[in-house]
């Protein structure tokens, strides 16, 4: 499987054109803009009640009013204010983490003087403004700043989400437009403290905000020896147990989960020691390919408290990521059809709300439950990055083509591909291997993908790279399948990986009650006897 996880060297075939769309940011675009100086004495305060001052000597302001370019409308967006040093400026009085802040349309910056870097960013649609000003003696100034749009998933059905989300409620609604998100089930309750109590949660457990923005306040954070799991669209609150011991069994739990309608299951990392158990089961609704350890400035490059990769095969920043994709296509590669996802962890990481975030298909207008509708089927695309919109014979991330057994056919890529910043290479991996690494500057000549090859079942997906060296950035359409004979197909070697890794977590189950320890690790003989049936009627290597 070490070729999933590594570009490969073959040539560019011709194949189906691709769109490409640049959403370069605008300093990329024009140049560095010119500094912002201001020496006026006058008094100017526009919306100083939308933030208090920043806790230093207030020897100037700057007014600041954010627009859309297209609609000259105010607009929420993030800001990163920094100071000549490097240290993050942040105001008071509206939602802010670590380095970054909101800026609600309009906000006014009381500032020490000295010379000050910027960036204003409103989720991947929106090009990136940066800059630098100078904050002189007694400055009072005003500046509008313009953020134009690079793209529009929505406008083509593609509706972005983030499934770790951390924040307050009071928060949310504004986070969510600053970062143009349109779902996000809020993760508010768990067994470990989050953001509220039950009694602190609205009424109403779902909202709705400009028609096409959704928030669901009750989500709950499972944490256990052997992983993390997201329990979403829940209609009332949980006891979860402690997060230390591996009793109850986790089924008995997930069996309340369940008994809610609607509820939805997410692993938050593919490495979690009892992923293989709980996708044996049938228990988990989806799996976060795109999850918190990567970061908009840095990779967290470990797997504590899951299998840990190997670090010879996997090293450095990309690490932690290509080991979690390898884990996902080993589930493909056995059948099991568990659409990926995206989180970005904010509020118990860095990330802004959205970082990482899963697109969805979705036909017509959004509705909060066809959101989830698409994302079972899996027509979807993960990112924190680059935005891919594929389509495949007209269909969709998800779709089934039925081949003739024994016969082989071609399968023509199209692709509509947004970015903003350089990207190294595009893949086409089909059963876990890179078939086809196309590099930018050959794409970009060409204009297209080589076609797919299938003369037996499999699965195929696009993967985009981006060139970041301090943190891994890319973008991974969901998969499509081919079957043969109408049967998926099951690699030997991808099961025999599930069913050592199952084994090996059954032998850590530490439980000093015989009946209890007994309990647990049936779920486990259970999901040993799930992967070794596999093995058994594998149809592929």
């Amino acid at each position: 499987m070490s070729e999933a996880a590594r570009p490969s060297s073959k040539p560019m075939r011709p194949g189906c054109a691709v769109r490409l769309q640049s959403v370069a940011s605008q300093a990329q675009r024009s140049g560095p803009p010119p500094p912002w100086k201001s020496r006026v004495a006058t008094a100017l305060a526009l919306v100083a009640a939308l933030a208090g001052p920043i806790e230093a000597a207030n020897d100037g302001q700057l007014a600041l009013r954010v627009v859309d370019r297209a609609t000259g409308k105010p607009i929420a967006c993030r800001m990163h204010l920094k100071s000549a040093a490097g240290r993050p400026r942040i105001p008071k009085k509206v939602p802010a983490l670590d380095d970054h802040f909101v800026v609600p349309g309009e906000i006014v910056l009381k500032l020490p003087t000295g010379n000050y870097t910027f960036e204003f960013e409103r989720g991947p649609e929106y090009k990136i403004v940066s800059g630098h000003f100078t904050i002189a003696n007694f400055a009072d100034d005003a500046k509008q700043v313009e953020m134009e749009r690079g793209a529009d998933l929505a406008a083509e059905g593609w509706w972005s989400g983030d499934l770790d989300v951390h924040r307050p409620v009071k928060d949310i609604e504004l986070l969510m437009q600053s970062e143009d998100l349109h779902v996000t089930p809020l993760l508010t309750l768990g067994n470990e403290p989050g953001p509220a109590s039950a009694a602190s949660l609205p009424k109403e457990l779902l909202a709705r905000w400009e028609e096409d923005r959704f928030c669901h306040f009750l989500g709950m954070q499972h944490v256990r020896p052997g992983g993390t799991l997201s329990y979403f669209n829940l209609s009332s609150p949980l006891k979860l147990g402690p997060s230390n011991t591996d009793y109850p069994p986790i089924v008995q739990i997930l069996e309340k989960v369940r008994a809610q309608p609607g509820v939805w299951i997410d692993a938050t990392k593919p490495f979690w020691w009892d992923v293989p158990m709980l996708a044996a089961l049938g228990q988990l609704d989806s799996i976060q390919v795109v999850h918190s350890h990567l970061g908009r400035t840095r990779s967290i490059a470990h797997e504590a408290q899951g299998k840990p990769r190997d670090a010879k095969r996997y090293p450095g920043v990309s690490g932690n990521a290509l080991w979690s994709q390898e884990i996902y296509f080993h589930l493909l590669n056995c059948g099991l059809r568990i659409p990926p996802t995206a989180g970005s962890g904010s509020g118990l990481t860095s990330n802004p709300v959205g970082y990482n975030r899963v697109y969805v298909h979705v036909d017509g207008d959004l509705t909060y439950e066809k959101w989830w509708e698409g994302l079972r089927a899996g027509r979807v695309m993960v990112t924190n990055g680059p935005l891919l919109r594929p389509t495949v014979r007209g269909e969709l991330p998800g779709h089934t083509f039925q081949i003739e057994k024994g016969k082989t056919e071609e399968f023509e890529l199209g692709l509509t591909l947004s970015i903003r910043e350089p990207v190294t290479y595009l893949e086409i991996i089909k059963n876990g291997r890179v078939v086809d690494e196309i590099r930018f500057e050959d794409y970009r000549q060409s204009g297209r993908l080589p076609k797919i090859r299938f003369d037996a079942s499999g699965w195929f997906l696009l993967r985009v790279v981006g060139e970041q060296s301090k943190t891994y950035r890319f973008g991974m359409t969901g998969p499509y399948f081919v079957e043969a004979g109408y049967g998926p197909r099951i690699s030997k070697s991808s099961a025999r990986f599930f069913l050592d890794w199952v084994l090996e977590r059954a032998r850590q189950i530490q439980i000093e009650d015989p009946q209890q320890r007994r309990e647990v690790l049936e779920l486990h003989r259970k999901a040993r006897d799930f992967w070794q049936d596999l093995v058994n009627k594998a149809n592929a290597e």
